[in-house]
């Protein structure tokens, strides 16, 4: 991964409290696990933003050596990588990512 790519990505992650890292963007998710993990947090009702891998191959392919994680989506809460799809939906299902943004002082409604 070049040094210019991997800037990018941390300057991503360091500037937003919750990033993920997904194959089109929140209004209009391009695969079923973006889907699911976009549906989790609009469910929570937290604010994040969301970079479409799809736009940019080298993001697509350096997201995967940064986080030596090998699959979209990625979760990105404070600088923290936290999973990609199934882990999220296990976390949120079990209350763990509730209290995970309550640790790092994300602001959420339980609606």
């Amino acid at each position: 991964m070049s040094d210019t790519v991997n800037a990018r990505i941390e300057d991503e992650i360091n500037n937003n409290d919750v990033v993920v890292f997904m194959k089109g963007n929140p209004m209009f998710p391009q695969c079923g696990f973006s889907a699911t993990v976009v549906g989790v947090l609009t469910h929570m009702q937290v604010k994040f933003k969301g970079i479409d891998v799809l736009q940019d191959p080298e993001i697509r392919e350096g997201i995967k050596a940064y986080s030596s994680w090998p699959t979209i989506p990625q979760l990105y809460v404070k600088g923290e990588f936290v999973g990609g799809c199934d882990i999220i939906r296990e976390m949120h299902e079990a209350g763990e990512l509730q209290a995970l943004f309550g640790d790092k002082a994300i602001a959420f409604s339980e609606a």
